[in-house]
């Protein structure tokens, strides 16, 4: 069983699938406007239990695009998510050179972190429903 996790935002969306035992199957930051494309693509390919959906920024336009493309979703407290991922990233990637000098929590990674939010709203997820 495998969960799609969305943290919508105006100009792009972290989209990630996972499945049940946490495993990352599919992990990428995406442009808003792909987002439908996106979500029936990845529907297409994995068969999901549900979608995790941010409750944040542009989610009631995410709701539609989720719902258009038939598929149920749960909204989840984004609350605190972006640190989160933030903390996750330099967990994935530590930083080199100079930089493994500064504290992490002093740096703002190089890329955006919307796909590691996804992972982070769906792991929510998991652990509230058991």
């Amino acid at each position: 069983m495998n969960f799609m996790g969305i943290d919508p935002g105006r100009d792009k969306c972290g989209v990630t699938v996972l499945n049940s035992a946490g495993d990352i199957k599919f992990q990428r930051v995406v442009p808003t406007d792909e987002l439908d494309t996106v979500i029936k693509n990845l529907a297409a390919e994995f068969e999901l239990a549900t979608v995790i959906l941010g409750d944040g920024t542009t989610h009631k336009s995410a709701a539609q695009k989720i719902s258009a493309a038939g598929l149920k979703f749960q909204l989840v407290d984004e609350k605190h998510t972006t640190e989160e991922a933030r903390r996750e990233y330099w967990k994935k990637n530590p930083p080199h050179g100079w930089r493994r000098l500064l504290p992490t929590s002093m740096q703002v990674p190089p890329e955006p972190v919307d796909a590691i939010v996804a992972e982070i709203l769906v792991k929510r997820f998991l652990e509230n429903r058991t």
